[in-house]
Protein backbone atom coordinates (compact mmCIF):
# COMPACT_ATOMS: atom_id res chain seq x y z
CA UNK A 1 0.00 0.00 0.00
CA UNK A 2 1.43 3.78 -0.79
CA UNK A 3 2.52 5.66 2.46
CA UNK A 4 0.32 8.01 3.45
CA UNK A 5 2.15 10.76 5.35
CA UNK A 6 0.53 13.88 8.34
CA UNK A 7 1.13 15.45 10.97
CA UNK A 8 1.30 13.37 14.02
CA UNK A 9 2.44 13.77 17.74
CA UNK A 10 2.92 11.24 20.30
CA UNK A 11 1.67 12.59 23.97
CA UNK A 12 3.34 10.56 26.44
CA UNK A 13 4.13 10.86 30.35
CA UNK A 14 6.79 9.89 33.19
CA UNK A 15 4.06 8.18 34.77
CA UNK A 16 -0.05 7.58 35.47
CA UNK A 17 -1.71 10.34 36.56
CA UNK A 18 0.11 13.69 34.79
CA UNK A 19 -2.73 14.52 32.86
CA UNK A 20 -2.35 12.90 29.64
CA UNK A 21 -5.73 12.84 28.75
CA UNK A 22 -6.66 16.13 29.31
CA UNK A 23 -4.20 17.76 27.10
CA UNK A 24 -4.32 15.40 24.70
CA UNK A 25 -8.30 16.57 24.55
CA UNK A 26 -7.13 19.67 24.66
CA UNK A 27 -4.74 19.63 21.71
CA UNK A 28 -7.56 17.76 19.58
CA UNK A 29 -9.85 20.26 20.71
CA UNK A 30 -8.20 23.32 19.73
CA UNK A 31 -7.21 21.77 16.20
CA UNK A 32 -10.64 20.57 15.68
CA UNK A 33 -11.70 24.39 16.44
CA UNK A 34 -9.54 25.92 13.96
CA UNK A 35 -11.20 23.69 11.58
CA UNK A 36 -8.80 20.65 11.58
CA UNK A 37 -9.93 16.77 10.94
CA UNK A 38 -8.01 15.41 14.18
CA UNK A 39 -7.54 11.72 14.28
CA UNK A 40 -6.86 10.44 17.96
CA UNK A 41 -5.41 6.95 19.43
CA UNK A 42 -5.04 5.89 22.46
CA UNK A 43 -2.38 3.39 23.76
CA UNK A 44 -3.05 0.39 25.79
CA UNK A 45 -6.35 -1.18 26.48
CA UNK A 46 -8.69 1.51 27.42
CA UNK A 47 -12.56 1.97 27.44
CA UNK A 48 -12.72 5.53 29.40
CA UNK A 49 -10.24 7.70 27.71
CA UNK A 50 -11.39 7.19 23.93
CA UNK A 51 -14.67 8.38 24.29
CA UNK A 52 -13.27 11.39 25.92
CA UNK A 53 -11.04 12.10 23.42
CA UNK A 54 -13.76 11.22 20.66
CA UNK A 55 -15.81 13.96 22.51
CA UNK A 56 -12.66 16.31 21.74
CA UNK A 57 -11.97 15.21 18.60
CA UNK A 58 -15.59 14.34 16.74
CA UNK A 59 -14.50 11.17 15.81
CA UNK A 60 -14.09 7.66 16.45
CA UNK A 61 -10.95 6.93 18.73
CA UNK A 62 -9.12 3.46 18.23
CA UNK A 63 -6.78 1.75 20.54
CA UNK A 64 -2.98 0.76 19.37
CA UNK A 65 -0.91 -1.94 20.98
CA UNK A 66 1.77 -3.91 20.01
CA UNK A 67 0.94 -7.29 21.56
CA UNK A 68 -2.78 -7.19 21.80
CA UNK A 69 -3.35 -5.26 18.18
CA UNK A 70 -0.38 -7.05 16.79
CA UNK A 71 2.01 -4.59 14.66
CA UNK A 72 -0.20 -5.09 10.81
CA UNK A 73 -3.13 -3.64 12.73
CA UNK A 74 -1.80 -0.34 14.49
CA UNK A 75 0.05 0.41 11.35
CA UNK A 76 -3.31 -0.36 9.27
CA UNK A 77 -5.42 2.35 11.33
CA UNK A 78 -3.23 4.80 11.56
CA UNK A 79 -2.46 4.47 7.60
CA UNK A 80 -5.93 4.94 7.26
CA UNK A 81 -6.67 7.91 9.07
CA UNK A 82 -3.51 9.61 7.72
CA UNK A 83 -6.07 9.41 4.25
CA UNK A 84 -8.65 12.06 5.37
CA UNK A 85 -6.75 13.69 8.80
CA UNK A 86 -4.92 17.11 9.21
CA UNK A 87 -3.25 15.83 12.49
CA UNK A 88 -2.49 12.38 13.97
CA UNK A 89 -2.64 11.94 17.59
CA UNK A 90 -1.46 9.21 19.98
CA UNK A 91 -2.27 9.11 23.71
CA UNK A 92 0.46 6.86 25.52
CA UNK A 93 -0.73 4.71 28.79
CA UNK A 94 1.16 5.23 32.31
CA UNK A 95 4.74 6.33 31.92
CA UNK A 96 6.79 6.46 28.74
CA UNK A 97 8.60 3.27 29.21
CA UNK A 98 6.33 1.11 31.18
CA UNK A 99 4.76 -1.91 30.54
CA UNK A 100 5.96 -4.62 27.48
CA UNK A 101 5.33 -3.34 24.77
CA UNK A 102 6.11 0.04 25.71
CA UNK A 103 4.76 3.72 24.44
CA UNK A 104 8.33 3.89 23.57
CA UNK A 105 8.24 0.52 21.71
CA UNK A 106 5.06 1.44 19.51
CA UNK A 107 6.60 5.59 19.34
CA UNK A 108 9.85 3.90 17.77
CA UNK A 109 7.76 1.72 15.51
CA UNK A 110 5.95 4.19 13.88
CA UNK A 111 8.54 7.00 13.76
CA UNK A 112 6.50 9.39 15.65
CA UNK A 113 7.45 12.43 17.74
CA UNK A 114 6.88 12.64 21.65
CA UNK A 115 5.75 15.32 23.73
CA UNK A 116 5.75 14.16 27.21
CA UNK A 117 3.44 15.76 29.43
CA UNK A 118 4.92 16.57 32.98
CA UNK A 119 3.16 17.36 36.34
CA UNK A 120 5.01 20.16 37.16
CA UNK A 121 3.10 20.80 40.73
CA UNK A 122 5.84 21.15 43.62
CA UNK A 123 8.32 21.08 41.43
CA UNK A 124 10.76 23.95 40.06
CA UNK A 125 14.27 23.03 38.63
CA UNK A 126 13.70 19.76 38.64
CA UNK A 127 11.60 19.52 35.79
CA UNK A 128 14.35 19.57 33.34
CA UNK A 129 16.03 16.73 35.26
CA UNK A 130 13.06 14.47 34.49
CA UNK A 131 12.91 15.83 31.12
CA UNK A 132 16.46 15.29 30.24
CA UNK A 133 15.96 11.43 31.90
CA UNK A 134 13.33 10.69 28.99
CA UNK A 135 14.93 12.32 26.14
CA UNK A 136 18.46 10.62 26.93
CA UNK A 137 17.27 7.52 28.43
CA UNK A 138 16.49 5.38 25.21
CA UNK A 139 18.48 7.03 21.78
CA UNK A 140 16.99 7.30 18.53
CA UNK A 141 13.35 8.04 19.98
CA UNK A 142 12.36 11.16 18.50
CA UNK A 143 11.54 14.34 20.94
CA UNK A 144 9.48 17.08 20.15
CA UNK A 145 9.21 18.73 23.12
CA UNK A 146 7.56 18.96 26.71
CA UNK A 147 4.81 20.07 28.19
CA UNK A 148 4.69 21.00 32.10
CA UNK A 149 1.07 20.76 33.67
CA UNK A 150 0.06 22.10 36.72
CA UNK A 151 1.78 25.33 36.61
CA UNK A 152 0.92 27.53 39.91
CA UNK A 153 2.13 31.01 38.10
CA UNK A 154 4.19 32.99 35.59
CA UNK A 155 7.06 32.66 38.04
CA UNK A 156 6.90 28.75 38.62
CA UNK A 157 6.60 28.43 34.49
CA UNK A 158 10.40 30.16 34.66
CA UNK A 159 11.91 28.70 37.38
CA UNK A 160 10.60 25.14 35.72
CA UNK A 161 12.47 26.19 31.86
CA UNK A 162 15.54 27.77 33.65
CA UNK A 163 17.40 24.52 33.07
CA UNK A 164 15.77 23.34 30.33
CA UNK A 165 17.80 22.93 26.93
CA UNK A 166 16.55 24.64 23.76
CA UNK A 167 16.07 21.49 22.09
CA UNK A 168 13.90 19.64 22.63
CA UNK A 169 12.08 22.61 23.82
CA UNK A 170 9.09 23.58 26.62
CA UNK A 171 6.13 23.95 23.95
CA UNK A 172 3.62 24.75 26.99
CA UNK A 173 3.29 25.56 30.56
CA UNK A 174 -0.45 25.04 31.66
CA UNK A 175 -2.04 26.40 34.67
CA UNK A 176 -3.90 24.29 37.20
CA UNK A 177 -7.31 24.73 36.24
CA UNK A 178 -10.46 22.82 38.69
CA UNK A 179 -12.99 24.24 35.51
CA UNK A 180 -10.93 21.92 33.06
CA UNK A 181 -9.82 18.62 35.15
CA UNK A 182 -11.78 15.53 34.05
CA UNK A 183 -13.75 13.98 37.23
CA UNK A 184 -12.16 9.75 38.20
CA UNK A 185 -14.17 7.18 40.02
CA UNK A 186 -12.37 3.92 40.71
CA UNK A 187 -11.81 2.45 37.02
CA UNK A 188 -10.70 5.69 35.96
CA UNK A 189 -12.57 9.07 34.43
CA UNK A 190 -16.11 9.19 34.39
CA UNK A 191 -17.71 8.04 31.56
CA UNK A 192 -17.99 11.56 28.63
CA UNK A 193 -21.66 10.36 28.68
CA UNK A 194 -21.98 11.03 32.19
CA UNK A 195 -20.02 14.74 32.20
CA UNK A 196 -22.73 17.35 31.44
CA UNK A 197 -20.02 20.25 31.13
CA UNK A 198 -18.09 18.08 29.09
CA UNK A 199 -17.50 20.38 26.60
CA UNK A 200 -17.30 23.18 28.40
CA UNK A 201 -14.08 21.54 29.98
CA UNK A 202 -12.81 20.33 26.95
CA UNK A 203 -12.81 24.69 25.27
CA UNK A 204 -11.82 26.18 28.40
CA UNK A 205 -8.80 23.23 28.32
CA UNK A 206 -7.86 24.14 24.65
CA UNK A 207 -7.72 27.82 25.30
CA UNK A 208 -4.58 27.76 27.21
CA UNK A 209 -2.86 26.22 24.44
CA UNK A 210 -4.01 28.64 21.72
CA UNK A 211 -1.01 31.47 22.40
CA UNK A 212 1.96 28.32 22.96
CA UNK A 213 4.17 26.16 20.84
CA UNK A 214 2.21 23.37 21.01
CA UNK A 215 -0.94 24.78 19.15
CA UNK A 216 1.11 24.44 16.20
CA UNK A 217 1.52 21.53 13.95
CA UNK A 218 4.17 18.64 14.62
CA UNK A 219 5.91 17.02 12.04
CA UNK A 220 4.19 14.92 9.40
CA UNK A 221 5.18 11.19 9.36
CA UNK A 222 4.74 8.98 7.09
CA UNK A 223 2.46 5.89 7.69
CA UNK A 224 2.83 2.43 5.47
CA UNK A 225 0.67 -0.60 5.92
CA UNK A 226 0.32 -4.08 4.25
CA UNK A 227 -3.10 -5.10 2.41
CA UNK A 228 -5.70 -6.79 4.82
CA UNK A 229 -7.06 -10.11 4.93
CA UNK A 230 -10.18 -11.06 3.74
CA UNK A 231 -12.82 -10.93 6.35
CA UNK A 232 -15.05 -14.43 5.72
CA UNK A 233 -19.01 -13.74 6.51
CA UNK A 234 -18.94 -16.39 8.76
CA UNK A 235 -21.64 -14.48 10.97
CA UNK A 236 -24.16 -13.44 7.71
CA UNK A 237 -28.14 -13.53 8.76
CA UNK A 238 -26.47 -13.66 12.48
CA UNK A 239 -28.46 -10.73 14.63
CA UNK A 240 -26.30 -10.05 17.19
CA UNK A 241 -28.17 -7.63 20.43
CA UNK A 242 -25.77 -5.57 22.16
CA UNK A 243 -25.93 -4.29 25.54
CA UNK A 244 -25.06 -0.39 25.68
CA UNK A 245 -26.00 2.47 28.17
CA UNK A 246 -24.17 3.97 31.11
CA UNK A 247 -23.98 0.22 33.06
CA UNK A 248 -22.35 -1.59 30.09
CA UNK A 249 -19.98 0.65 27.60
CA UNK A 250 -16.80 -1.05 27.66
CA UNK A 251 -16.47 -2.46 23.91
CA UNK A 252 -13.83 -1.49 21.89
CA UNK A 253 -15.43 0.30 18.35
CA UNK A 254 -12.97 -1.95 16.62
CA UNK A 255 -14.75 -5.15 18.36
CA UNK A 256 -18.33 -4.07 17.01
CA UNK A 257 -16.55 -2.87 13.27
CA UNK A 258 -15.16 -6.67 13.31
CA UNK A 259 -18.68 -8.18 13.75
CA UNK A 260 -20.18 -6.11 11.06
CA UNK A 261 -17.50 -7.34 8.55
CA UNK A 262 -17.80 -10.74 9.58
CA UNK A 263 -21.43 -9.82 8.32
CA UNK A 264 -23.49 -9.96 11.59
CA UNK A 265 -26.02 -7.24 11.98
CA UNK A 266 -25.66 -5.09 14.78
CA UNK A 267 -28.66 -4.45 17.42
CA UNK A 268 -28.47 -2.76 20.65
CA UNK A 269 -30.26 -2.35 24.11
CA UNK A 270 -30.20 -0.89 27.21
CA UNK A 271 -30.81 -3.11 30.15
CA UNK A 272 -31.31 -0.48 32.19
CA UNK A 273 -34.16 1.06 30.25
CA UNK A 274 -35.61 -1.66 27.97
CA UNK A 275 -38.24 -4.58 28.82
CA UNK A 276 -37.19 -6.32 26.36
CA UNK A 277 -34.35 -8.17 23.84
CA UNK A 278 -33.88 -7.00 20.12
CA UNK A 279 -35.22 -10.03 17.98
CA UNK A 280 -31.63 -11.60 17.58
CA UNK A 281 -29.86 -15.09 17.29
CA UNK A 282 -26.94 -14.16 20.00
CA UNK A 283 -26.53 -11.73 22.92
CA UNK A 284 -23.11 -9.67 24.14
CA UNK A 285 -22.69 -8.18 27.42
CA UNK A 286 -19.64 -5.75 27.44
CA UNK A 287 -18.11 -4.80 30.81
CA UNK A 288 -19.37 -1.13 32.41
CA UNK A 289 -20.51 -0.16 35.62
CA UNK A 290 -23.46 -2.54 37.19
CA UNK A 291 -22.37 -2.07 40.69
CA UNK A 292 -23.20 1.67 40.41
CA UNK A 293 -26.73 0.84 38.83
CA UNK A 294 -27.56 -2.27 41.17
CA UNK A 295 -31.42 -1.45 42.09
CA UNK A 296 -31.99 -0.60 38.51
CA UNK A 297 -30.58 -3.92 36.79
CA UNK A 298 -32.05 -5.85 39.57
CA UNK A 299 -35.60 -4.38 39.32
CA UNK A 300 -35.79 -4.46 35.34
CA UNK A 301 -37.37 -8.25 35.96
CA UNK A 302 -39.00 -8.18 32.38
CA UNK A 303 -35.69 -7.84 30.83
CA UNK A 304 -34.47 -10.97 33.15
CA UNK A 305 -37.23 -13.13 31.89
CA UNK A 306 -36.18 -12.05 28.08
CA UNK A 307 -32.88 -13.14 28.87
CA UNK A 308 -33.55 -16.60 30.25
CA UNK A 309 -35.64 -17.21 27.47
CA UNK A 310 -32.96 -16.60 25.12
CA UNK A 311 -30.51 -19.09 27.53
CA UNK A 312 -33.37 -21.34 27.44
CA UNK A 313 -33.58 -21.89 23.42
CA UNK A 314 -29.98 -22.51 23.26
CA UNK A 315 -28.90 -19.18 22.21
CA UNK A 316 -25.34 -17.84 22.74
CA UNK A 317 -24.46 -15.27 25.12
CA UNK A 318 -21.03 -13.81 25.68
CA UNK A 319 -20.58 -12.04 28.36
CA UNK A 320 -17.02 -9.87 29.90
CA UNK A 321 -16.23 -8.10 33.07
CA UNK A 322 -19.23 -6.55 33.88
CA UNK A 323 -21.45 -8.11 31.51
CA UNK A 324 -20.40 -11.29 33.31
CA UNK A 325 -21.10 -9.71 36.69
CA UNK A 326 -24.90 -8.77 35.55
CA UNK A 327 -25.27 -13.02 34.54
CA UNK A 328 -24.46 -13.40 38.80
CA UNK A 329 -26.93 -14.49 41.39
CA UNK A 330 -26.21 -11.22 43.21
CA UNK A 331 -23.65 -8.35 42.62
CA UNK A 332 -22.87 -5.91 45.97
CA UNK A 333 -20.74 -2.78 46.05
CA UNK A 334 -17.96 -1.38 48.06
CA UNK A 335 -21.14 -0.08 50.65
CA UNK A 336 -21.85 -3.43 51.37
CA UNK A 337 -25.66 -2.75 49.42
CA UNK A 338 -26.58 -6.13 47.11
CA UNK A 339 -29.12 -6.93 45.17
CA UNK A 340 -30.10 -10.08 43.22
CA UNK A 341 -29.07 -10.19 39.10
CA UNK A 342 -30.44 -12.47 36.29
CA UNK A 343 -29.41 -15.53 38.29
CA UNK A 344 -27.91 -17.14 34.91
CA UNK A 345 -24.42 -17.79 35.99
CA UNK A 346 -24.31 -19.15 40.15
CA UNK A 347 -22.42 -16.86 42.23
CA UNK A 348 -21.40 -13.49 43.97
CA UNK A 349 -19.08 -10.70 43.47
CA UNK A 350 -18.38 -7.97 45.70
CA UNK A 351 -16.67 -4.56 44.55
CA UNK A 352 -13.11 -4.40 46.40
CA UNK A 353 -11.19 -1.39 47.84
CA UNK A 354 -8.20 -2.27 45.43
CA UNK A 355 -7.62 -3.93 42.04
CA UNK A 356 -8.35 -7.25 41.68
CA UNK A 357 -7.52 -7.70 38.08
CA UNK A 358 -5.15 -6.20 35.40
CA UNK A 359 -2.98 -7.15 32.35
CA UNK A 360 -3.00 -8.00 28.87
CA UNK A 361 -3.76 -11.83 28.65
CA UNK A 362 -4.42 -14.13 25.86
CA UNK A 363 -7.78 -16.68 26.10
CA UNK A 364 -7.82 -20.08 24.41
CA UNK A 365 -11.79 -20.00 23.89
CA UNK A 366 -13.81 -23.31 21.63
CA UNK A 367 -13.64 -21.39 18.46
CA UNK A 368 -9.68 -20.23 18.83
CA UNK A 369 -7.52 -17.86 21.22
CA UNK A 370 -8.06 -14.46 21.48
CA UNK A 371 -5.84 -11.73 22.93
CA UNK A 372 -7.40 -9.04 25.04
CA UNK A 373 -7.01 -7.29 28.88
CA UNK A 374 -8.28 -7.55 32.37
CA UNK A 375 -9.30 -4.85 34.45
CA UNK A 376 -11.75 -4.89 37.16
CA UNK A 377 -12.07 -4.55 41.09
CA UNK A 378 -14.62 -6.76 41.98
CA UNK A 379 -13.82 -10.35 43.50
CA UNK A 380 -16.23 -13.09 42.05
CA UNK A 381 -17.43 -16.25 44.68
CA UNK A 382 -18.80 -18.94 42.44
CA UNK A 383 -19.04 -22.91 42.62
CA UNK A 384 -18.94 -23.16 39.08
CA UNK A 385 -15.16 -24.71 37.53
CA UNK A 386 -14.05 -22.76 34.91
CA UNK A 387 -13.89 -24.38 31.16
CA UNK A 388 -10.53 -22.47 30.75
CA UNK A 389 -8.03 -19.64 32.17
CA UNK A 390 -6.25 -17.19 30.31
CA UNK A 391 -2.04 -16.95 29.94
CA UNK A 392 -0.81 -13.51 30.92
CA UNK A 393 1.18 -12.03 28.30
CA UNK A 394 3.92 -11.11 30.53
CA UNK A 395 4.58 -12.41 34.33
CA UNK A 396 4.03 -15.63 36.21
CA UNK A 397 0.65 -16.93 37.23
CA UNK A 398 -2.48 -17.75 35.32
CA UNK A 399 -4.87 -15.71 34.14
CA UNK A 400 -8.99 -15.01 34.22
CA UNK A 401 -11.04 -17.95 34.67
CA UNK A 402 -13.72 -18.71 31.47
CA UNK A 403 -17.14 -20.10 32.45
CA UNK A 404 -19.40 -22.31 30.57
CA UNK A 405 -23.21 -22.65 31.29
CA UNK A 406 -25.51 -24.15 28.47
CA UNK A 407 -25.35 -21.72 25.54
CA UNK A 408 -23.22 -18.98 27.58
CA UNK A 409 -19.69 -18.21 27.84
CA UNK A 410 -18.35 -15.23 30.89
CA UNK A 411 -14.74 -14.06 31.65
CA UNK A 412 -13.11 -10.80 33.49
CA UNK A 413 -11.62 -11.03 30.81
CA UNK A 414 -11.77 -8.79 27.53
CA UNK A 415 -11.44 -9.62 23.95
CA UNK A 416 -10.31 -7.80 21.04
CA UNK A 417 -12.02 -9.26 18.41
CA UNK A 418 -9.48 -8.43 15.25
CA UNK A 419 -7.27 -10.19 17.04
CA UNK A 420 -8.61 -13.53 16.00
CA UNK A 421 -12.13 -12.57 13.67
CA UNK A 422 -12.96 -16.21 13.12
CA UNK A 423 -12.59 -17.37 16.92
CA UNK A 424 -14.65 -13.77 17.76
CA UNK A 425 -17.50 -14.90 15.29
CA UNK A 426 -17.24 -18.45 17.25
CA UNK A 427 -18.69 -16.55 20.32
CA UNK A 428 -22.24 -15.78 18.56
CA UNK A 429 -22.78 -19.07 16.55
CA UNK A 430 -25.00 -21.94 18.24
Amino acid sequence: MTPRSCPALFLTAPASHQGKTTVTAALARHHRNLGRRVRVFKTGPDFLDPYILERASGHTVYGLDLWMNGEDDCRARLHQAAGDADLILVEGSMGLFDGTPSSADLAALLGIPLAAVIDAAGMAQTFAAVAHGLASFRPGLAFHGFIANHVASERHADMLAQQLPPHPPLLAALRRDEAARLPERHLGLVQAREIADLDARLDRAAAQITDTALAGLPPPVAFTAVEPAEMPPLLAGTRIAIARDTAFAFVYPANLETLAQLGAELLFFSPLADAALPDCDAVYLPGGYPELHLETLSANTALKTALHAHMEAGKPLYAECGGMLYLLDRLSNRDGDSAAMLGLLPGHATLQGRLCGLGLQQMDFPGGALRGHTFHYTRLETALEPIARAARASGAGSGEALYRRGSLLASYFHAYFPSNPLAAASLFLP
